[in-house]
């Protein structure tokens, strides 16, 4: 076993921030960095890196935790209060247009499986999202609660579809949805048996002493959610980036109250997520990226304008439900342009994608370029919107 490759990788991942420290202009988020330092390193470029077994362990593992760390983003709240119905209604014509883009697509002959980009183009970066709000102070405004839940139901609706209707274990439809409320079914009782748990004042107190000991134990405890339940995923012939999501999702209703009750924690498992194994998906991403087969003619590469406008479509144009809720004509833009920003779930979905033979090499290539364009340019344009509307706000009162 050699660790050169994934001594250039890990390098990349620590690299990228303090590029983005010494030189503030560059608008992009890291991932998109990672994503274009591992391409120019990798086979299409410099050919300085290879994909080898530790790096695509390490970044499968990155995956499953990116979805782990997204599904902990979930707020059960923001999709059950007042603004649910706005956000089902946003959801439902998402849905709808992801169909009838996937369609068109598909009868032009862009594309071979319809679904599958369809589903795609469902999801939101949330992970990304999240900051984004949070530094432009709108995260408790109700652009930002009807974004994030917007965000979250998609999120959650391309990761089950992608589940659903494709995994390598294929199965009847019928007996997919069987297994899925299996799934769902074990995740309501750990969820019951943790709350349960946790009211036991031995099991609460042994917790609270271990857990910023050398035992770590809620990291090892989280950590074991995630293992099992991808693990559960994949036995139930499913993805384990299903599991891994499940799980976040689970932990954060089990311990809704962490950020304010045990701070640390979050930052313990974002540590070992962003820090180590999330920078290797993405690096390892940009390497296995096929540059040949964007670049192979120029109808291929003039796919990547009509994936990026049928992101903003699918995700952007539902945004216009949100204007019941008081929202004005700049925020409903800016919500519309967030939650078009998107890029783990279509690389998870073209990589899932090519295994299946669901999606043309140069496809997944043009499909995962769209999704970094869409997270370098519609946060940009988002931005201004957002703090010219609060500026607004300020000077009303």
């Amino acid at each position: 076993m050699a660790y050169d490759n994934l001594l250039i990788v890990l390098t990349v991942a620590a690299g990228v921030p303090f590029l983005l420290a010494v030189v503030p202009r560059i608008p992009l988020p890291g991932p998109v960095l990672e994503i274009v330092a591992g391409i120019v390193l990798g086979p299409a470029v410099l050919n300085v890196v290879q994909p080898d077994a530790i790096v695509q362990a390490l970044s499968i593992i990155g995956l499953s935790f990116l979805l782990f760390l997204a599904g902990l983003e979930i707020d059960i709240q923001q999709l059950r209060g007042p603004q649910a119905r706005l956000v089902g209604i946003g959801l439902a014509g998402t849905i709808f247009l992801a169909a009838v883009v996937g369609w068109l697509l598909n009868v032009t002959g862009l594309v071979e499986s319809p679904l599958l980009v369809g589903i795609a183009l469902v999801a939101t970066s949330l992970g990304l999202l999240v900051p984004i709000l949070k530094d432009a102070g709108a995260v408790d405004r109700p652009v930002g609660q009807l974004t994030i839940g917007g965000g979250s139901a998609g999120e959650i609706s391309a990761v089950v579809l992608l589940s659903l209707f494709f995994s390598e274990h294929s199965s009847g439809l019928a007996s997919r949805l069987l297994l899925l409320l299996s799934l769902a079914g074990l995740a309501a009782l750990i969820v019951v048996a943790s709350v349960g748990a946790g009211r036991s004042t031995w099991l609460s107190r042994a917790v609270e002493m271990l857990a910023d000991t050398s035992a770590q134990v809620r990291v090892r405890l989280s950590m074991v959610l995630v293992v099992g339940l991808s693990a559960i995923a994949l036995h139930l012939g499913f993805e384990a980036v299903l599991g891994a999501f499940v799980a976040g999702a689970v932990l954060r209703l089990v311990d809704p109250d962490a950020e304010r009750t045990h701070p640390q924690f979050h930052i313990k498992l974002e540590g070992l997520g962003y820090g180590f194994l999330i920078p290797v998906f993405f690096v390892t991403s940009g390497i296995q990226f096929d540059l040949g087969a964007l670049f192979a003619d120029a109808g291929t590469v003039l796919r990547v304008p009509v994936f990026l406008a049928a992101l903003l479509l699918v995700r952007g144009l539902p945004a216009l439900a949100y204007r019941s809720a008081g929202l004005s004509r700049a925020e409903v833009v800016a919500s519309g342009l967030l939650q078009a920003t998107s890029l783990p779930i279509i690389v998870a979905a073209t990589t899932i994608g090519l295994k299946l033979d669901a999606i043309r090499p140069e496809n997944a290539a043009a499909l995962v370029a769209a999704g970094l364009l869409s997270v370098i340019i519609f946060p940009l344009v988002a931005l201004p919107l957002l703090s010219t509307q609060a500026k607004g706000r300020d000077l009303h009162r």
